[in-house]
Formats: C-alpha cells, sequence, structure tokens
C-alpha cells in the first residue's frame, strides 16, 4: 500500500498563494472549481485553510496551481528563505 507523504510545513506559504489568486482575479470558490477540474478534489474551506497556513498544502495541488496560474514553484515560495525559523 502506498503511504501518502506531505511537505512538513515549517514556513507559511498562505500569502503567496492568497497573492497568486488574486492576481488571477479569482475566488477561492473559482479557484476550487478550477482545480476540481484538474482532478484536485479541494473544498473552498480547505483551501482557505492553506492560505491561512492551518493545513498543509498537498503537493499535487501545487503541481496543479502552477499549471493553472502559469507561474514557476519559485512564486509559491517567495519570500520564505529570509524568514525565521
Amino acid at each position: 500500500m502506498e503511504r501518502e507523504q506531505k511537505l512538513r510545513r515549517d514556513r507559511d506559504m498562505g500569502a503567496n498563494l492568497k497573492k497568486l489568486r488574486l492576481a488571477h482575479g479569482l475566488s477561492q470558490e473559482k479557484l476550487c472549481a478550477r482545480l476540481q477540474h484538474h482532478a484536485c478534489d479541494i473544498g473552498r474551506s480547505t483551501y482557505e485553510k492553506y492560505e491561512r497556513g492551518e493545513l498543509n498544502i498537498r503537493i499535487s495541488v501545487l503541481i496543479e496551481l502552477r499549471k493553472i496560474y502559469g507561474c514557476s514553484y519559485d512564486d509559491f515560495f517567495a519570500g520564505l528563505d529570509s524568514a525565521e525559523n
């Protein structure tokens, strides 16, 4: 049985997730609908927790967000290398 692996969240990328979403003019509901179209079953309340830093984001969701936004992975992690641990 394959075990799901997650990134351990020790930095908060929630602000970057929100910034990217707003830059693309999407509400959380519309973004979640697009994610579901990309086979990511994410509800608005779950995505809201990603943006608030309350829940670890799945790598598969980051992959689909990168496709939706047409951005690089660096955009998700912008400014986090200078944050304190």
